[in-house]
């Protein structure tokens, strides 16, 4: 059974097919992220499903659900909406089987979610409305250090004196990184000190949701080595029960979550001889 998961994120549109059997065989037909970039985000999602449906040499009939997550619920032909949450902690599950917690660092806010070997959500946390540990925080001081995303990572890695930033309003943080290239902070030196700040942000959100063992963390940012190597060593320094991982598709795990959700909604309809909603025609 072919299955979709498209999740609307406040800065990029992700969407995936998958291939499911009901009896544990579960497999990524595709996967695309697209940033948005000031456009129509509802626009993006058409042109990003259209072409992995026509990739896969399918038409939209064969597609048994179509299932929305994150700022997903205004798609037009979407069957089904499930939250963002669920649809995390399933995507996380499935891409790290051994994960029973994922941290999605989205581009506006950062969530610490638990959940069991089911993927069902036990408890989860949520950063406060300031986004000085997100995404578009580091996105913006990228802009201002004149560095793209894809070399912060790297860069931060050969930081050796990081410098501390110590503001948790994003206002005031990247005031802090003005004063820092006046004193001929090194760019690398900045990066390591932002994502330092950043991992000890997120190992308070992990641990204080009752998470020990593997976490998997989610969103764009499980990209950046600088962060994960951050994380780690927050980890060890706290002596944290954690073990921080990525996964080269854990930009997808929200839409790879609401995609296998839709399956076991479509199975579990079968189960009770109902249909689906007309939407899913």
């Amino acid at each position: 059974m072919i299955t979709a998961g498209i999740d609307v994120g406040s800065a990029a549109i992700k969407v995936v097919a998958m291939d499911t059997d009901g009896q544990g065989g579960e497999r990524l037909l595709a996967g695309v992220v697209e940033r948005i970039r000031r456009r129509d985000p509802l626009a993006v999602v058409d042109g990003i499903y259209d072409s992995v449906i026509s990739d896969l040499g399918l038409p939209r009939a064969d597609v048994a659900y179509v299932a929305t997550t994150g700022e997903g619920e205004g798609v037009r032909f979407r069957t089904g909406h499930f939250y963002g949450m669920t649809t995390h902690a399933r995507g996380g599950l499935f891409l790290e089987p051994a994960a029973r917690a994922v941290i999605d660092i989205g581009a506006l806010h950062t969530r610490a979610v638990r959940m069991d070997e089911r993927a069902k959500v036990l408890g989860y946390r949520m950063t406060s409305q300031c986004a000085s540990g997100s995404g578009q925080f580091l996105e913006n001081i990228a802009r201002y250090l004149g560095v793209t995303l894809e070399e912060i990572g790297r860069l931060s890695t050969t930081g050796d004196k990081p410098e501390a930033c110590s503001s948790i309003c994003a206002v005031l943080a990247e005031t802090d990184v003005i004063n820092m290239v006046s004193r001929g902070i090194t760019i690398p030196n900045i990066l390591r000190g932002i994502h330092q700040s950043m991992a000890g942000r997120y190992l308070k959100l992990v641990t204080s949701s009752g998470v020990t063992g593997v976490v998997l963390v989610t969103g764009g940012l499980a990209a950046d080595e600088g962060l994960m190597a951050a994380l780690t060593e927050a980890a060890a320094a706290q002596k944290a029960a954690v073990e921080f991982c990525c996964h080269a598709q854990s930009a997808l795990a929200g839409a790879i979550g609401a995609a296998l959700w839709g399956a076991y909604r479509v199975r579990r309809l079968a189960e009770r001889g109902r249909a689906l909603p007309p939407s899913a025609a």
